[in-house]
């Protein structure tokens, strides 16, 4: 801005004007009875027009330059904050103050300024997060591959399964940052099939044991399912990325020795049948206030920022896979630890039978201890 812009006052008296347009006829009316009114006065006053023609147009002019400075001080505003924004500062806000197509458009710059805000603290939050995430197995693989290659240590199962531990990890990270990559694009093909719920737990869980077994945290598992017949119309790898999210975060936040229980079963008075898929942990909980924020992508709640790390897209991909499939996911009240709920659309032949199986629940409960637990059956 000029020092020449400076000294003009902002003035906004058009600002309760819902019209760009009616501003405009107003202005004009405005500069052209200032300029008739002084040329008026100058012949009812024997002033000849060689002196008030001159005056009535500097007249109008000054006032068409503080009207219209008024009208376009957003747009200028919005120039200014768009330089800034070019810089990397998204902090600056456009004074809308008008209720004309002028102010709706420094509204909307503001929310999109906002927004960009948001996008750029979420960029570098990931950036900070993926270092992090990528720097901690790298140098723990890196440091068992060295003590192999020194002869410091022993090709044990316990060694290699540390690295395969820390191998796994990288791969669950790069895979999340494909998710992501497929999340952003809208674009997902769904390969929808009926599942068996049952089989597909206890593999899922299977393959979650493993994992807990190569890091050591000696968590118990328990999967039931109700009826045994139980069938879910999905997608196998996109439901497996929900599971298995769903049971890393759950083994991670249970304490050592903790349990994590896999349960699934029609839902009660649900037209159409729908099938509820609950994974139940033992750990510290989390905060109704962050129940649903835990969902966002790179938000990670309470004592899980600080405790188990993450990147906090596990929980957003697991909402995006299930709402694939016309799925719900949320997080609901337990007296110990976190429930996740995750309802999906049952197969056609679950929903006739819904009816038989709510009324034999405990005749057809399956309850699977898998093998190396405290309770094997």
């Amino acid at each position: 801005m000029s020092k020449g812009e400076r000294s003009w006052p902002d003035l906004r008296p058009l600002d309760g004007v819902r019209s760009i347009k009616i501003k405009l006829g107003l202005l004009v009316t405005a500069t052209v009875t200032v300029a008739a009114m002084l040329v008026w006065f100058g012949l009812n006053n024997g002033v000849r027009t060689l002196y008030t023609l001159p005056a009535a147009i500097a007249l109008s002019l000054v006032v068409t330059q503080l009207l219209a400075r008024g009208m376009t001080s957003p747009l200028r505003e919005m120039t200014a904050a768009a330089r800034s924004m070019a810089t990397g500062d998204y902090s600056r806000r456009v004074r809308a103050t008008s209720h004309d197509e002028v102010g709706e458009l420094a509204v909307a710059f503001n929310r999109m300024a906002e927004d960009l805000g948001s996008v750029d603290r979420q960029r570098r939050e990931l950036v900070a997060n993926v270092s992090h995430e990528l720097r901690t197995p790298v140098t723990a693989l890196r440091a068992t591959l060295e003590n192999l290659v020194d002869g410091v240590a022993d090709p044990d199962p316990a060694t290699l399964r540390t690295a395969l531990a820390q191998t796994e990890r990288l791969g669950t990270l790069v895979a999340q940052l494909l998710d992501l990559s497929r999340l952003e694009a809208g674009v997902v093909p769904l390969d929808a099939t009926d599942l068996p719920v049952g089989a597909f737990l206890e593999e899922a869980v299977a393959a979650a044991r493993l994992v807990d077994g190569a890091v050591d945290r000696s968590v118990r598992w328990e999967v039931d399912v109700d009826p045994e017949t139980l069938a879910v119309r999905a997608d196998p790898a996109r439901l497996h990325q929900v599971v298995a999210n769903l049971l890393d975060n759950a083994a991670r936040h249970s304490p050592p020795g903790g349990q994590v229980r896999v349960s699934a079963g029609l839902a009660e008075a649900s037209r159409p049948a729908a099938v509820v898929l609950e994974v139940s942990d033992e750990g510290p909980g989390i905060a109704p206030q962050d129940r649903e924020r835990v969902f966002e992508r790179f938000h990670r709640a309470g004592a899980a920022q600080s405790v188990t790390g993450g990147t906090g897209l596990g929980l957003a991909i697991a909402r995006w896979a299930v709402e694939l499939h016309g799925g719900t996911i949320q997080v609901v009240d337990s007296t110990i630890g976190c429930t996740m709920r995750v309802v999906l659309p049952a197969t056609a032949a679950a929903g006739r039978t819904a009816g038989g199986a709510r009324g034999t629940s405990a005749a057809r409960l399956i309850r699977r201890t898998l093998p190396g637990t405290d309770d094997d059956l």
